[in-house]
């Protein structure tokens, strides 16, 4: 008989991308027993959609609101002004998704790298954390973190780096974000970057709608998958479900304090 498991959160999701509605996502992620869903602002498209589904949804979706390294290009003092006017709201909880992608290339890597201190300067601003994207670019990364380090906290979303990368990451006190990948046939090095994390330091994530975890290989991945990546995680560390579903929580109120997280007595 499984472990009774109740409350998990899925760090990072786009509820608004997916092809069934973010309610029909929410209430099947809330009968697989995920009941907090951080829903990600990646650009001036979508960023009043994370704050109204925030208010829409308060009892249990949160936001951010940051420009993803693709969208770089577009990011702008008016962009900049939309985020010091909502990144107070109780249910905004991180600025993000920002960081580096040099695998796609989609945005000059200089701009990159201009929007990823701009938003980590926000960040410190506002005494908030950060979810953070990284893409084939470990090094910069890290040295710009580098420039913030103790001013800024946060998360590696979606971990899928070198064992380099957690360690220089740990060392500046940011968290790491576990998504399906680590489930994938061929993902045997982030395996065992993972079995090296401490425990209360790591979340769980979907990115959904993408890279859905095994069992749901080729499907749209849903928020309520985060499950199948957390009982991997959870034979991956040998500890029980149950103590990976507290210790994830714990770490998630810790980290993004407007979480509000009360546990039934």
């Amino acid at each position: 008989m499984s472990e009774p498991v109740t409350k998990w959160i899925d760090m990072h999701c786009h509820l608004s991308f997916l092809d069934i509605s973010p309610e029909q996502a929410i209430e099947q992620g809330k009968a697989a027993g995920v009941e907090r869903f951080i829903t990600i602002g990646t650009c001036p498209d979508d960023h009043q959609i994370v704050v109204d589904l925030t208010e829409k949804h308060s009892d249990c979706v949160f936001g951010t609101l940051g420009v993803h390294p693709h969208e770089a290009e577009v990011y702008s003092q008016q962009v900049e002004d939309y985020f010091r006017a909502n990144l107070h709201r109780p249910n905004i909880v991180a600025v993000g998704e920002l960081g580096l992608d040099y695998y796609y290339d989609n945005a000059d890597r200089d701009v990159q790298r201009q929007v990823f201190r701009d938003q980590l300067k926000l960040a410190t601003e506002f005494d908030m954390p950060v979810e953070i994207h990284t893409r084939d670019a470990e090094s910069d990364t890290i040295e710009i973190l580098k420039e913030f380090q103790g001013a800024v906290k946060g998360l590696i979303h979606c971990f899928s780096g070198s064992q380099w990368l957690a360690d220089e990451a740990l060392n500046l006190g940011l968290n790491i974000s576990i998504s399906g990948i680590v489930t994938f046939k061929k993902a045997d090095e982030l395996r065992a970057v993972v079995k090296t994390l401490p425990i209360d330091r790591i979340h769980v994530e979907t990115d959904s709608p993408y890279l859905a975890p095994v069992p749901k290989r080729g499907k749209q991945n849903l928020p309520e998958y985060v499950v199948h990546t957390a009982e991997f995680v959870s034979e991956l560390k040998q500890v029980s479900l149950t103590e990976l579903e507290q210790q994830t929580r714990a770490n998630a109120l810790k980290l993004f304090p407007k979480l509000k997280w009360e546990v039934p007595e």
